[in-house]
């Protein structure tokens, strides 16, 4: 044999060698893999247990808050506005001076009606002396009858005069005391619609400025008619139970951003008509606004409990996924095995869905942990987890079927 056949042997030899390793390397490694894939654990998943419960109906409609009182600040007394004594945007209280008008005519009114009043309690005086004078002298006819009955006539005119310059005088009063532009509610005011130096109260009275009392607020929301007859129709044949006690008449908001606003408010009323042009029916709730959060003319949307469901089954939203072409829920058995299925939903009461059809109670219903099995084979087998409905947090282990000893077998086999 030649060098050259001899060399092209031994490498080929080689070759083979090194192959013959790879690929029992190979077997040796997908066999680990398949052992270990065999003992990992089964992933967690957060599931709830159905069960029937009596749930509230909750109605979830659109409102405007509204301030409780609103008053506006008008100039009753004409004049040159002098000076603004309130902070713009600021609290106020009923009664507290806001702006002064120059005073100077209507004292000068005052102090003339003062003055005629005094003229009339003076004559009133001097008519009753002669009257006083003239009685005794009438009995023993030293005075005629008419001369008497003239003086007690002019002493009668005298108190009528002191009459009408005392209502002269309260009346000047009470326009010297329009100067001083005082708050008729307590509240927040708003800017000033006038500056120092306007005329204002020329004719017309001048708009100064705007009080509103925004604690507590008002909140008006709509219903549709149809839904409140579909309400108490369901109230009248027994679907549906009314809600009694305090319950009865309290109201949740929501603000713009998403939030529960953390007071709830207390329904007031139901409007006795309904609006022909859009088919609404007004509602009105008295909310407190201890911090001033809700202002006038913010949109927020009004959680109301109309009526409570018996015998009903409620899942978080978060359990259901809605689509075009249904609603679906993932059922966890208690072998550990997934099954999607179709359920009807009816309407929603806070952040839980009412199940009509297609759940039993008892049944556990997939929360959490569908993001983890999304890359694994549908048929994988699961950990259910009990947590709480509200809140997410476990709470304890649901009981499921060993299957160690069926992967021990595997293993082994």
């Amino acid at each position: 044999m030649s060098l050259r056949a001899a060399t092209f042997s031994a490498v080929l030899v080689t070759a083979l060698a090194l192959a013959a390793c790879s690929q029992d390397g190979g077997q040796t490694s997908e066999a680990a893999a398949g052992g270990a894939a065999a003992q990992a654990p089964a992933p967690e998943v957060g599931v709830v247990i159905a069960k029937r419960e009596v749930v509230g109906m909750m109605a979830d409609l659109p409102g405007r808050v509204e301030a409780s009182r609103v008053a506006q600040v008008r100039a009753r007394a004409a004049g040159i506005l002098q000076k603004r004594l309130f902070t713009e945007g600021s609290d106020v209280k009923a009664g507290e001076l806001l702006m002064k008008i120059d005073p100077a005519p209507y004292q000068a009114a005052e102090q003339s009606a003062r003055a005629q009043l005094a003229r009339a309690e003076a004559a009133l005086a001097q008519a009753k002396a002669v009257v006083d004078r003239y009685r005794p002298l009438v009995a023993v006819n030293a005075v005629s009858q008419l001369e008497f009955d003239n003086a007690d006539a002019a002493f009668k005119a005298a108190q009528a005069d002191v009459a009408a310059s005392r209502s002269a005088l309260r009346t000047a009063q009470i326009n010297l005391g329009y100067a001083d532009v005082t708050a008729p509610i307590s509240g927040r005011i708003g800017r000033a619609l006038v500056t120092e130096g306007a005329l204002v109260g020329q004719g017309d009275a001048t708009p100064l400025a705007v009080i509103q009392q925004i604690n507590p607020v008002y909140v008006n929301f709509t219903q549709s008619s149809t839904e409140m007859l579909e309400l108490r129709r369901r109230m009248r044949e027994g679907q549906l139970l009314r809600v009694e006690g305090e319950d009865a008449a309290q109201v949740q908001l929501v603000l713009e951003d998403g939030t529960i606003y953390g007071e709830p408010g207390k329904l007031l009323f139901s409007d006795v008509s309904v609006d022909p042009a859009s088919g609404q029916v007004m509602l009105r709730a008295e909310v407190p606004n201890n911090d001033g959060t809700l202002l006038p003319g913010m949109y927020v949307r009004v959680r109301l409990e109309q009526a409570k469901l018996a015998d009903a089954i409620a899942v978080p939203q978060e359990a259901v996924t809605r689509t075009q072409n249904g609603d679906f829920l993932t059922i966890v058995d208690a072998k550990g095995n997934r099954q999607q299925r179709e359920v009807k939903i009816m309407s929603a009461s806070g952040n839980r869905w009412l199940v009509t059809q297609g759940l039993e109670e008892g049944e556990m219903v997939m929360v959490d942990g569908l993001s983890r099995l999304q890359m694994l084979p549908p048929n994988v087998q699961v950990k259910p987890v009990v947590v709480d409905g509200a809140g997410g947090q476990p709470v304890a282990p649901a009981p499921v079927q060993s299957q160690a000893a069926g992967g021990s077998d595997a293993a082994s086999e």
